[in-house]
């Protein structure tokens, strides 16, 4: 993959097809292969026109790893993705971002509307605002010795996944300190671009969809039925909501 330095910082990073720029944000413990390649996304937006440009955050997939928790504030991960664009050439396109990634894409639309056209908040509501109150156990299922000294249902789900992807989990611990950082109510007030919140109907991790669309000037909502946090990622009903949408504001 190829990399390039966010004020020192290595991003690893990947463009595909030849349409129209899209910038995709992944979630916490994942990576740009395993948040968008792997679940179809890619290809879907390939096929639909864009040009889907992927990329590892910080701590995550081949981008450099960091121990600073200091170093994973989600308006400091905005800048990684603003650097990207710029880097690219890119001045302004859509954004989707899954979980931690629609965190990053919300602060990314709030610091530089005239990059973002549209976003997509996937997998992330109202708790946008709330800095969630998990962390913690989600920081002892990472450091823990093995995943049998993990009981907490949600520490157990995300050291599974980190896991499995081979994660570096000193650098995921480092990274969940901070990386919730929440948006006040008067900061997501002022996302001026157009969002869809996009949740699944069994997702108790992000929050109600519509009540976060409800404090922004230009959002809707949409449920993503029968899929929790996980199984929400690929879903068809949400890659075909999201197309739909951005369809709509091709033009902004």
């Amino acid at each position: 993959m190829p990399q390039f330095s966010s004020q020192g910082i290595a991003i690893a990073y990947e463009v595909h097809g030849t349409g129209r720029p899209i910038l995709l944000i992944h979630g916490f413990g994942s990576s740009g292969k395993v948040n968008w390649i792997d679940t179809g996304w890619v290809e879907t937006l390939v096929d639909a026109g864009y040009q889907p440009i992927t990329f590892d955050n910080r701590g995550h997939g081949a981008s450099r790893k960091l121990y600073d928790a200091q170093l994973y504030f989600a308006h400091e991960m905005a800048l990684d993705a603003q650097r990207l664009l710029a880097h690219l050439g890119i001045d302004r396109c859509p954004v989707i971002g899954y979980s931690m990634g629609a965190r990053i894409a919300g602060f990314l639309a709030l610091a530089h509307p005239e990059m973002v056209s549209c976003a997509v908040f996937g997998g992330m509501g109202l708790n946008l605002i709330s800095g969630l109150e998990d962390s913690e156990e989600i920081i002892s299922a990472l450091t823990a010795e093995s995943l049998d000294q993990v009981t907490g249902r949600t520490g157990r789900m995300f050291r599974i996944f980190a896991d499995h992807n081979k994660a570096d989990r000193a650098a995921l611990a480092a990274c969940m300190v901070n990386s919730r950082e929440p948006m006040s109510e008067t900061q997501v007030r002022a996302i001026s671009v157009p969002v869809l919140v996009a949740v699944g109907s069994d997702d108790v991790m992000a929050g109600s969809a519509q009540a976060l669309a409800d404090l922004m000037p230009d959002a809707e909502a949409f449920t993503i039925e029968r899929r929790d946090h996980m199984r929400a990622t690929g879903d068809k009903q949400f890659k075909q909501a999201a197309l739909a949408f951005l369809s709509r504001h091709m033009d902004l």
